[in-house]
Order: C-alpha cells, then structure tokens, then sequence
C-alpha cells in the first residue's frame, strides 16, 4: 500500500494535490511520502516481531536523501552503508554510530580509518585482505572493530544480473569454502572484533527460496566455526526483498519473509541485522514529470517525449527495468505510445509500445515506484542538472533536494589560465 491515489480525477500525494508540487517546485522532480515510508518501515519491523532484538539498518544506498534517512531514524532504523559518504550522511541524519553497518568489496583506507573513528557498531569484512588492513589501522589508532565476515555463498537469486551478488563469479564476501579459514585467522588479529558472519545475495528477489539456500548455508558455517571454538553472536542476513513495479505484481511479503528467517535462524542463538533498503523506499515514491510533445514516426505508435529522462531515472535505461506510468490527471482514454526523455540517447526510454493513460502536451504523469535507485543514481548528463527532491507529510510539503542547475555544476569547473 502506498499513499499515491486519485482523488477527484488528481493524483495526490498524501493529502498535496501533484499540480501544486509541479507548479510550486517545476519538473521533473520526485515526490516521496513520510506516510508510505513510515508505514513499510513499521510492516518490516513487526515482520520480525518473532525474532530477538532483532536490528534493521536500511540500506542507505537506495534512497540517501537526508530526509528520508530522518524519518527512518524515528522508526529506530540504523543505517548499511558503503561508502564514507554514505555514513556522513546517516551520520548527519541523527542515525547513532553504534546502529551503523559498513558494507561493500572496496572500502578504502580512509573510508576505514573514518568509520573506525566513527565507532561504528560493525564492518562487513569483505576480504581477507581488507580485514588485514582494518586491524592494521585499528592497532594504529587504539580502536578494535566490530567486524563480521561477509560470505559468498554461491547462490542464484535469480534476479537481474548486474544486481546478483551472491554466486561464485560476483565480486562480492568470501567464497563459502574458504570462510572457516579466513575467520580463524581473522580472529588472530589484535584490532579485530570477529563476532559473526554476514550474506547479501541480491537485490529486487521474487523468491524466497534463494534466500533460504543462502541463509541455510550461514547457518551450517556458524554451526561450523562454533566447532572450531570461535564464538558466533551476530549474523547479517543483508537484504534483497522485492517490490512490485507492475499493477497486479505479487512478491513475497515481509511477514512471509520473517516467518522463513524466524524457522530457518530457531537454533542459531544470533542478533541477527536485516538490511532492507527498496522495499522500504520503493512505492514510497514517485517521479514526477511533464509532457513536451508528442511526435509521429512512421505508422507505429506516437512517441511521446517527456521532461524526465535518464539522468533523472536511470534504472530503465540500465537495467530495462519497468515503471508504471500514470496521468496525474487521467481522461479516462488510453493510447499505445513509446515514452521517452529529451537524452540524446536512443536507450534514454522509459517505454516502448507501452499501453498507458493517453498523454498530450502539457500533461503531468508520474513514474511510479521511484523511491528507490532514482534520484540516488542521478547524474548531469547532458548537462541537463540534478533533479529536485520533495517529502509530503499530510498536506503540506518541504523540497528536501534543491534542483542543481547546469551553471550551478559549472560553477566548480575551473579553465586553467594557460589555456
């Protein structure tokens, strides 16, 4: 459920009609609803209700906006991140360093040196390698780090390919047939907290099955280095869960997902760290873009050509994904058409042969189940700027991202003088 509806023939936003946003702020820009995020995020947490002192630290890689990322920290989520700028922002957000995980294959010496100084609550190990130069740093600094060792478990998610992370060939944890080892001589490193293990397999899964064949496995390596006499006390069962971008799409609930990892982890004995990040944000927003013009092709159908394009939303262009796109104020007719943005890319296309609210000139439409992997991966190509961010909460809205105009980005370009 998502709080983006028809009320009087007007798409809303909570309470905000989606006219007064173009008007106030312009377009395109995205619309994300404190309703729709606060109640995912409580429909996650009671999904683990059964669970002990279960942690969730949403994965800040989907929607950073520092709004957003507060209004989770009032839910008691912490933060996954990847990146030092990344923790900055939970940081910045009021998320409590000791609620923090980082995550991710290449953490560099400073993002390591900036986390430890942070005294965040744990590191995703990815590497034997990089939990070497973390104790290093650590013994330097008189830290000792929190570390769980993340694990590859070789298991299709059977998602999209370039958000698969948990077979052999992805660049992601320790092959699972090395993991006893490269723990136990983890645990030999002063400046090291070895405390548990950690798996992320994926990104968008409609199946619970990989997930379970994935944490099945965690536990029958926490069961083995337990018989190695390490203790095990922590377990970071990542994220992945997938939303539904197509009306009338079903994928596998939290409270579906929680009653598989309550039977799967009875007798680990673990706190056990969730790390949900679309399925929080997904539906919980929507890109909200004007019509230039529509233009003829040939006898197929009419393109139409909006203001959003693939700098704004890359997801459709990257990874041929699918978003509903809907009139914000629906006639009632439909059309075939091939909707696409103003890029000078042929891939910058959101649609092709697509049935969908008839749109003319003029005319607002939303992309739906943007809030997630939109804005985040934004960019200026062509020159075109930064797109806006804006939070409803009932009726009445606040921009919580400033539209960055090109001049704005050209500002810190710098010609040298011997040119």
């Amino acid at each position: 459920m998502d709080h983006f509806e028809l009320r009087n023939g007007i798409l809303h936003a909570e309470d905000v009609p989606l006219p007064d946003i173009a008007q106030a702020v312009g377009t395109p820009v995205y619309v994300y609803s404190r309703a729709t995020l606060v109640r995912h995020a409580r429909v996650f947490r009671e999904a683990l209700s059964g669970l002990d002192n279960a942690h969730v630290a949403f994965a800040v890689k989907a929607n950073p906006n520092l709004a957003v990322l507060s209004v989770l920290r009032q839910e008691g989520y912490g933060a996954d991140v990847v990146s030092g700028g990344e923790l900055t922002r939970a940081l910045a957000a009021g998320m409590a360093p000791a609620d923090v995980v980082f995550s991710g294959v290449g953490k560099t010496h400073d993002e390591l040196v900036q986390a430890l100084e942070a005294g965040i609550g744990q590191f995703n190990i990815e590497s034997e390698e990089e939990g070497y130069e973390l104790a290093a740093i650590a013994r330097r600094i008189g830290r000792t780090a929190a570390c769980a060792l993340r694990v590859n478990p070789d298991v299709d998610a059977r998602t999209h390919e370039k958000i698969s992370t948990g077979k052999r060939e992805n660049k992601f944890g320790v092959p699972l047939d090395r993991a006893g080892a490269v723990y136990a001589a983890l645990a030999d490193e002063a400046g090291l907290d070895m405390r548990g293990v950690a798996v992320h397999i994926g990104s968008q899964l409609a199946d619970l099955e990989p997930l379970e064949s994935a944490f099945t496995k965690l536990g029958g390596l926490i069961a083995e280095l337990r018989g190695q006499g390490h203790t095990i006390t922590h377990a970071d069962l990542g994220g992945g869960l997938g939303v539904p971008y197509k009306a009338g799409e079903v994928m596998p609930s939290p409270a579906e997902y929680g009653a598989m990892v309550a039977r799967v982890t009875r007798d680990w004995g673990v706190r056990l760290t969730f790390e949900p990040g679309r399925v929080i944000a997904g539906n919980a927003g929507v890109l909200l873009t004007r019509v230039i013009r529509t233009k003829r092709s040939g006898n197929g159908p009419p393109f139409v050509i909006v203001d959003a394009a693939m700098n704004d939303l890359a997801r459709p262009a990257m990874y041929g994904a699918w978003h509903d796109i809907e009139a914000v104020a629906p006639s009632g007719e439909k059309a075939t058409a091939h909707v696409v943005g103003p890029i000078c890319e042929t891939g910058d296309t959101f649609a092709m042969d697509r049935e969908t609210d008839a749109l003319s000139a003029g005319d607002l439409a939303v992309f739906r189940t943007a809030g997630a992997y939109g804005a985040t991966m934004a960019s200026s190509y062509n020159s075109r700027g930064f797109v806006a961010e804006v939070l409803v909460d009932g009726n009445r809205f606040a921009v919580v991202a400033d539209r960055i105009p090109a001049d704005t980005i050209m500002d810190v370009e710098r010609v040298p003088d011997w040119l």
